[in-house]
């Protein structure tokens, strides 16, 4: 009979058959104090196993949820509304979020209110005292002796007499040229600011091609203009794709508290900024009521020598309430604030749905030409899209390329959008923005023929107009629509609150439709 020994099993072999535990066993001459710094670090090292054990539990566990998540994209060009549709969805669904951030809104609208400023006064410059442009003049030609015999006042003698005299007339009792100059002195300081301003909100990143001086805000600029914290706001990194929530909430928790240090080592100066700039506006108030009225301003917005965006009015026109001391924004003044997003801020809302909790990711993305392509890590998993295009820019072209006409470019973006491979299967959402701009734009007599040839000869009425808009851009999503797609159109004005969360109420119900049919729940 042959045989043959077992092979020694794993219970039964002898202790040092285990490569690991010859490798792991203590030293024979270990002395007590080894001993206690080798089971010290051997602990260390099982409490960091453990740890990274949880984190990759938590992490599987918030990708299995986050699939369950709706990824809301806000698209469309440069001042289309799509930062200000951000703020109704954060009015809507998480408004202490807005409200927390109330006060850092300032140095936006004192921005809002010195860049203008500036625009009016270089306006004049350039065309006040053009060969063509003699009537801007003709209505403020008075010198100080003038006025003084035509009020049946002394006449001045002395060089000093008329310089106490010019020192003592308002401004809009001074022919135009030494208005011009008087306004540029007196609100020499609010125009100092506007640099403090900008590169406060900015935080001194300078981007090329930003027109007409515009700033380009990053996620977080509130933290800058008030020490606060940014609530959820984050940012993709550049690893081909979206940073985790875990990874970044590491990183936040690594470098919280320097940042809360330098946070609060800047409040102080960051608070004498505001005070300051709101001290000057304060005492300029009259200046610019008088500068914002003047004649010859009028005549240049007339002849559109002189083109100011419609926040900028809003705040003009609220210049008394705006610089009144202890001012605080409304809603209405944060909804019309305006500054330029640099790159696509993430912005999460926990929503209620016919009775089920869905966690909203919402992407307000930069939409000057050169922020477009950071648009694309967030396309292979976007749940819905909503395209903002502004019919109110028909007579307007872009900063980056003064040939090319907003609505143009608006309806080839919207084309790209549309033929997107990536985007095939999200919901589209269309929003014929800034209604009423367009409807204030025809009441004063702007010609849309004037701008889009094509139009012809159709009514210059806001019916006609926004029937042939919404005709073009359905025809665009028609021609590029392989899959069939439903495209769902409304015409918006996303500054009107009451309006606005109609609307995105029965949006949110659309997409939530969509969304549970495509995961096959209903």
């Amino acid at each position: 009979m042959i045989s043959t020994s077992r092979p020694p099993s794993v219970n039964s072999a002898g202790p040092d058959a285990d490569p690991f535990a010859v490798l792991l066993r203590p030293p024979a001459n270990e002395t007590e104090h080894e001993r206690i710094a080798r089971l010290q670090r051997e602990a260390d090292a099982k409490r960091i196993s453990d740890r990274i054990d949880e984190e990759l539990k938590a992490d599987r566990e918030r990708m299995r949820k986050s699939k369950q998540d709706i990824r809301l994209l806000l698209l469309g060009q440069a001042e289309s509304g799509k930062s200000t549709l951000q703020k109704q969805f954060q009015l809507l669904y998480n408004p202490t979020g807005l409200e927390d951030e109330r006060l850092s809104w300032r140095t936006v609208i004192y921005f809002n209110i010195a860049r203008p400023i500036r625009r009016i006064l270089e306006a004049l410059d350039a065309y006040g005292d053009g060969d063509d442009d003699d009537d801007l003049t003709s209505e403020a030609t008075y010198s100080p002796a003038d006025i003084r015999l035509a009020s049946g006042m002394p006449i001045a003698s002395s060089s000093a007499d008329i310089a106490a005299d010019e020192k003592s007339l308002s401004p809009s009792q001074l022919s135009l040229e030494k208005q011009i100059n008087t306004f540029r002195s007196r609100l020499a300081p609010l125009l100092t600011a506007e640099t403090s301003l900008a590169d406060r909100l900015s935080g001194g990143i300078d981007v090329s091609g930003s027109g007409r001086g515009s700033v380009f805000v990053r996620s977080g600029w509130q933290a800058r203009s008030l020490a606060l914290p940014f609530g959820r706001g984050r940012e993709r990194t550049n690893s081909g794709g979206r940073s985790s929530l875990s990874a970044r909430d590491s990183m936040d928790k690594a470098t919280g508290n320097e940042l809360e240090l330098k946070a609060r080592r800047s409040e102080a100066r960051e608070d004498r900024l505001v005070q300051e700039v709101a001290s000057i506006l304060s005492r300029c108030q009259q200046d610019i009521k008088e500068l914002w009225a003047l004649p010859a301003v009028k005549k240049l917005r007339d002849r559109r020598r002189l083109k100011l965006e419609e926040w900028a009015e809003y705040f003009l026109n609220n210049i008394e309430r705006v610089s009144a001391p202890g001012y605080i924004p409304t809603i209405e003044d944060i909804l019309h604030a305006r500054i330029q997003t640099m790159g696509v801020a993430e912005h999460v809302f926990d929503m209620s749905v016919h009775g089920r909790s869905v966690r909203w990711h919402l992407f307000d993305v930069g939409g000057a030409r050169g922020q477009r392509h950071t648009w694309i890590p967030y396309f292979d998993d976007a749940t819905a899209i909503i395209f903002l295009a502004p019919v109110s820019a028909f007579d307007q072209y872009l900063d980056e390329d003064p040939k090319t006409n907003r609505i143009d470019d608006s309806l080839q973006l919207f084309k790209h959008i549309c033929s997107n491979e990536l985007l095939k299967r999200a919901h589209l959402v269309l929003f014929l923005n800034k209604t009423d701009v367009l409807k204030a734009k025809l009441a004063a007599g702007v010609k849309v023929n004037k701008y889009i040839t094509s139009y012809g000869d159709r009514a210059n009425e806001y019916d006609a107009v926004v029937a042939y808009f919404k005709a073009h851009f359905t025809q665009v999503h028609r021609r590029n629509n392989e899959s069939n797609r439903v495209l769902f159109t409304h015409l918006t004005s996303a500054v009107n609150t009451k309006a606005m969360q109609s609307i995105i109420t029965d949006v949110r119900d659309s997409i939530f439709r969509g969304y549970l049919k495509s995961a096959a729940l209903v």
